[in-house]
């Protein structure tokens, strides 16, 4: 079995922080979730996670105005030009600090980001090929405070960027002999969000503490003058002139430094342009609504939604400030806000809940309503068709999971503690979970209810739950009384208590084939009971270490146990003698915590896998535990196959294997030192005496870690919850058969068969009437160079677009480069022309993924 998996997915988290953003046909949301990205298809009912990754936690995502090009910025400063229509990213860079918020001018040519109290005005990456992608143009100072949010004029001629230092100011794109740049003032508070009118220089801004002010310009932005350039720059704008496609020059405009004045003097302001404060509005004087939090305003409808720190948000109509609607979504505090192109679209994340909602506010109706485990997901399992994902957390939560929407469709929450186990019964219609409130649950998908409730007669915490081939016997394992409790599931009767271990119970496992159950406790020992025999004993198979976790082979002939001392051993149940054992601890390779005083190859000495599946197949086995590696071992040979590294977020503890000296002062580690305590979901200490804030919030870093594993009964697929949520990771992401006007004259022997006779065009038509990727690579690949243009030809118009999407998606893949675009160019020349008339009535997507993988990729 070949181990070529590939991170195709992540669930159980929909949002974690960043800003949200409506595609540019407003039907996706493309959600931040941790440092990887999320698109949430509202129309078609799917989700997909884009396949790439950040270094930190996202902080801010900005999206082209065609949408083909997305800037995503990480907490580091670290930020990826990545190509959502053939989803890789184009162009790394490094803004040398953090990035609050980033905006391309509706025009597409520049964008700004706000770094710090200044902003930086780039020119966007063109469709034309570029070695740096990002050459800055502009940077504007002014504010004495950082920056927080920008917004565009229509006409893409000015920008708007606010401050912490409650001031407001509007910037030039271009060099405007009438604007000068000078602080609005009027608020009280940090900023939150500006925006321009439609098709005007009027400004709506928005403060933190619930206010809202109005301000007109007495110019229109057809009014602004353009300032006559001097010296090299009037050079500049004339060879500008002489290009014909009105680009940017090739050498590219120097940077310019732009500083605006804070007060301006009388003169100075004389023939410019001038704002005024028409009215300052307030949305509420009381409570929690005063902490605005985020805010988003649709130019079209003039609709105005803000959300607050409560979890209320507010919609209203501007610039009479009339209130439509308001509704409370959480208890939480609202991240942030965005409306889709139509304005009929709400999106709303939750950070603290991890909580993604688009709200339809006309008919007051949930369109999407998502939310993950907002603690750690501790348990998983797949249904027997492999259709459902089963979560439980430390949350109480019991979540189901489609795997191929990606969305949760309902959720259980009857426990009143953290879930430690959850399964299937054989039929895939219960589901039953154990937590550490002291109840074993069973669930039906039918009626989505609680319909078995098992308790133990004196109270105790569950660690662990198995139910039987059958789905008549339900085990628990307990992890203060060091007992197993067994029960019926049709009475709920409690059937007996098996007693014999002295340590916790870790783990249970039934063995597929036959009534025996194995449990694994921390007393050093796996026992095997027969549930046919009066539940006694049968074997007790003893260890070198303490058990962490015990699974069967699916056809029950193998036993696998992972113990404290980082081993993996196999056994033999019928003869409880020991058949192999694989040393984890080197693959383990565990990172060093902030905090930690030793080596991470010290630290690796306590770590141990926690977690064991068997493939499909019975072949390897995969194991996950206190690292952020998953590991999978072929089980005969006894040798690492693959490591998986489940993520690469520096954002979470033990990830770097090294110490950072940077971070050792005199004093001690800076991680001691609470740093985020002035963001805006925490303590602001700006003066002493000021009370304001939770003055208990902390922040931490959650340390990465694997705590399940299962593949799915396919055999395609595995899945994994870890710290960054629920990871799926599949051999193939594709359709595996979709033919094209088959027959059963079409067989791969009838296309190698054709290859061997050299007829080249028969044999591709074929492999695209089959429509296997292996096949289709194989008849291309089989064409000699010099014979292309001829097979190019004679393709027929229907094959050709094939072909051209074929193409389009082999060009990362593929190392023959140069061939393959030896096929692009012979039939670019035979049938563009064709094409070129075709395109407007096109379907198929090919052409346009074609000419923008080209375009990039080259």
């Amino acid at each position: 079995m070949k181990f070529a998996y590939r991170f195709s997915n992540l669930l159980g988290t929909v949002y974690r922080c960043g800003n949200l953003n409506f595609t540019c046909d407003g039907n996706s949301v493309i959600s931040p979730v941790g440092n990887r990205v999320t698109v949430f298809d509202l129309k078609n009912n799917k989700s997909d996670t884009l396949p790439l990754a950040t270094r930190y936690n996202i902080k801010c995502v900005g999206l082209s105005p065609d949408g083909r090009l997305a800037i995503i910025v990480d907490e580091g400063g670290n930020a990826l030009l990545v190509s959502l229509v053939c989803r890789s990213v184009l162009h790394h860079f490094h803004f040398k600090g953090s990035v609050h918020s980033v905006s391309f001018s509706p025009d597409g040519r520049k964008f700004v980001v706000t770094k710090g109290n200044i902003a930086q005005l780039y020119h966007a990456p063109g469709r034309k090929r570029e070695f740096n992608a990002f050459v800055l143009d502009k940077t504007y100072f002014g504010p004495y405070d950082e920056t927080t949010c920008i917004d565009w004029t229509d006409d893409s001629r000015c920008f708007v960027v606010g401050s912490k230092d409650m001031s407001t100011w509007v910037f030039g794109a271009e060099r405007w002999d009438n604007l000068i740049y000078y602080a609005l003032g009027g608020h009280k508070d940090a900023i939150v969000a500006c925006f321009f009118e439609s098709s005007s220089l009027d400004l709506y801004t928005l403060s933190q503490d619930g206010a809202l002010c109005v301000w007109q310009c007495d110019t229109p932005p057809e009014g602004l003058r353009l300032k006559a350039p001097t010296g090299w720059r009037a050079d500049l704008l004339q060879r500008e002139d002489e290009n014909e496609d009105g680009d940017e020059d090739e050498d590219g405009e120097r940077e310019a430094t732009v500083r605006g004045k804070a007060a301006p003097a009388a003169e100075e302001q004389q023939g410019k342009v001038k704002y005024s404060r028409l009215a300052k509005y307030f949305f509420n004087k009381e409570g929690d609504f005063n902490n605005l939090t985020a805010a988003a305003y649709h130019k079209k409808t003039h609709l105005l939604v803000t959300g607050f720190a409560s979890g209320i948000f507010h919609l209203h109509e501007l610039p009479e400030f009339n209130l439509i609607h308001s509704l409370s979504i959480s208890d939480q505090r609202i991240a942030s806000v965005s409306i889709n192109s139509s304005g009929d679209w709400i999106a709303f994340g939750c950070s603290g809940l991890g909580q993604l909602l688009v709200w339809e506010w006309q008919s007051e109706s949930y369109v999407l309503k998502q939310q993950g485990h907002f603690n750690s997901m501790v348990s998983l399992a797949y249904s027997p068709d492999g259709q459902y994902i089963v979560t439980g957390g430390d949350d109480g939560k019991v979540k189901v999971w489609n795997t191929l929407s990606g969305f949760c469709f309902i959720t259980f929450t009857e426990h009143s503690s953290g879930v430690t186990g959850v399964t299937f019964t054989a039929t895939g219609y219960v589901i039953v979970t154990s937590s550490m409130d002291g109840t074993v649950r069973a669930f039906d998908l039918h009626r989505y209810r609680n319909f078995r409730t098992f308790t133990s007669p004196r109270p105790t915490q569950f660690s662990c739950v198995a139910v039987d081939s059958s789905g008549e016997i339900v085990s628990a394992g307990a992890q203060d009384s060091f007992e197993i409790f067994i029960w019926s599931m049709q009475t709920g009767r409690l059937l007996d208590v098996l007693s014999g271990h002295e340590g916790p119970i870790s783990g249970l496992c039934f063995n597929p084939m036959k009534s025996v159950l194995a449990s694994a406790s921390w007393d050093r020992t796996v026992r095997l009971w027969d549930m046919a025999d009066s539940w006694r004993t049968t074997e007790t198979l003893a260890l070198t270490s303490d058990a962490l976790a015990v699974t069967f082979r699916p056809d029950g002939a193998e036993l696998a146990v992972a113990t404290l001392n980082s081993q993996i051993t196999f056994w033999d149940p019928e003869n409880a003698v020991q058949t192999g054992s694989i040393e984890g601890r080197h693959d383990l390779k565990t990172g060093r915590k902030e905090l930690d005083k030793i080596t991470a190859k010290h630290s690796a000495k306590g770590k141990a896998f926690t977690t064991l599946c068997y493939s499909a197949d019975g072949q390897s086995i995969l194991a996950g535990g206190m690292s952020k590696f998953v590991c999978i071992y072929h089980i005969k040979e006894q040798i690492l196959r693959k490591k998986f590294e489940i993520s690469c977020n520096l954002s979470l503890d033990a990830m770097e294997e090294f110490l950072n000296r940077r971070k050792m002062t005199e004093f001690g580690n800076l991680a001691l030192i609470d740093q985020d305590a002035g963001e805006e979901a925490g303590v602001a200490i700006p003066l002493p005496g000021v009370k304001k804030g939770d003055m208990s919030s902390r922040h931490f870093k959650p340390e990465i870690r694997v705590t399940s594993l299962r593949f799915s009964p396919t055999g395609r697929c595995w899945a994994a919850t870890t710290t960054e949520g629920l990871l799926i990771y599949s051999l193939d992401a594709q359709m595996l058969f979709d033919p094209f006007e088959l027959d059963t004259s079409v067989t791969p022997g009838r296309v190698r068969a054709a290859l061997r006779q050299r007829d080249f065009t028969r044999a591709i038509l074929m492999a695209f009437r089959l429509n296997e990727k292996k096949l289709l690579q194989e008849a291309l690949e089989s064409v000699p160079w010099d014979e292309i243009d001829v097979v190019s030809s004679s393709l027929p118009e229907l094959y050709v677009e094939k072909v051209l999407e074929f193409l389009a998606s082999s060009f990362e893949a593929s190392h023959h480069l140069e061939f393959y675009l030896i096929w692009t160019q012979k039939l670019l020349m035979a049938h563009g022309q064709k094409l070129k008339s075709r395109y407007d009535v096109l379907t198929c997507s090919s052409m346009c993924d074609f000419c923008h993988l080209i375009s990039w990729s080259l």
